[in-house]
């Protein structure tokens, strides 16, 4: 059997237990679309995962080694060959969406899984920093009840999941103060918010302004603390962290029988109509990806110490293949 380079890893741990390895070229199944991969990413998903911070995952990734040997979960593509069921996707298309073992030179997706045509306008790079931030970010406001008019903090709004709550909240008609450091404030400008906080100089809890929601892209804001900026009937929700997912979920239990101000703990979903929805706005011109460096595969131990710094703005891309991409 034909062999691929991937990124693997047999053991959690530090950047340090990912290596590049040969791995048996995927073939797929009826259902599925044979994507030869030109570009990927590293999330804080990815990197959780890897290491110590997601422990409580390991119920479902593996107690003592990953079942997912091969890293990664987004891709961007060209597809090379179909199943015999497959209808919706021919050889040559290009593609990108969400898939496990992404993170190498060919994956196989199933033809009704997280997957969509490839926006025209947009480069492969640029697509792969899409599926993850902006479909967690649809599903986080979709748990926020966000609706017109509704007036919306957010909370580390320069990094995947923040910079796509922005731009997304704004598409839905909402009001959208974006809480950053200040060398992000013109990037929160240009994606749409409509007030700029600059959290170094400037507390949010402290101004008397009030918020339908206070979404913490980062999880790294207190509910106690941000309760006095919910307007009466108004909803915290936060990405969590592994030290916040318990005090979060005891909190939101607590708020739906005391007081009106709830807190809830955001929960990222995977869809296909979400992706799909994407792809249109972007060709219409309503959202764009926003990429802090790209890597070479090769260098995809690198490119995880600087996701773990927690300071990329937006995504951090892996180029799998450069010939031919545009």
């Amino acid at each position: 059997m034909d062999t691929v380079r991937a990124v693997v890893h047999d053991r959690y741990g530090p950047p340090e237990v990912l290596r590049i390895a040969e791995v048996d070229r995927p073939v797929p199944k009826d259902d599925e679309a044979l994507v030869r991969v030109y570009a990927s990413s590293v999330t804080r998903s990815d990197t959780g995962l890897r290491g110590s911070e997601y422990w409580f995952a390991r119920a479902v990734t593996g107690l003592r080694r990953p079942k997912q040997r091969i890293a990664g979960m987004e891709l961007a593509g060209v597809v090379e060959a179909v199943g015999a069921a497959v209808t919706r996707y021919r050889v040559g298309d290009e593609v990108f969406g969400i898939r496990s073992g992404a993170n190498a030179e060919y994956v196989c997706v199933r033809e009704h899984g997280v997957l969509a045509h490839k926006p025209a306008a947009m480069t492969f790079e640029q697509a792969a920093a899409v599926a993850d931030g902006a479909c967690t970010a649809l599903a986080f406001l979709r748990q926020a009840g966000l609706e017109k008019d509704h007036h919306l903090l957010v909370y580390g709004a320069s990094g995947s999941i923040g910079t796509a709550v922005v731009q997304l909240a704004k598409h839905a008609g909402a009001e959208v103060t974006a809480v950053v450091d200040t060398r992000h404030l013109e990037l929160a400008r240009s994606l749409g918010a409509d007030r700029v906080i600059d959290y170094t100089r400037d507390d949010f809890t402290a101004n008397g302004r009030t918020y339908d929601i206070v979404l913490d892209a980062v999880g790294r804001l207190s509910a106690w603390r941000s309760r006095r900026s919910l307007t009466p009937g108004g909803i915290y929700l936060t990405a969590g962290s592994a030290g916040s997912v318990l005090p979060v979920l005891v909190l939101s239990l607590l708020t739906r029988w005391i007081g009106t101000r709830r807190v809830r703990l955001g929960m990222a979903e995977y869809r296909n109509e979400d992706l799909r929805f994407l792809e249109e706005l972007i060709e219409d011109g309503g959202y764009r990806a926003v990429i802090d460096r790209s890597f070479p595969l090769e260098d995809v131990v690198e490119a995880h110490r600087y996701v773990e710094t927690h300071q990329k703005t937006g995504n951090v891309v892996l180029t799998v293949k450069g010939d031919g991409a545009t």
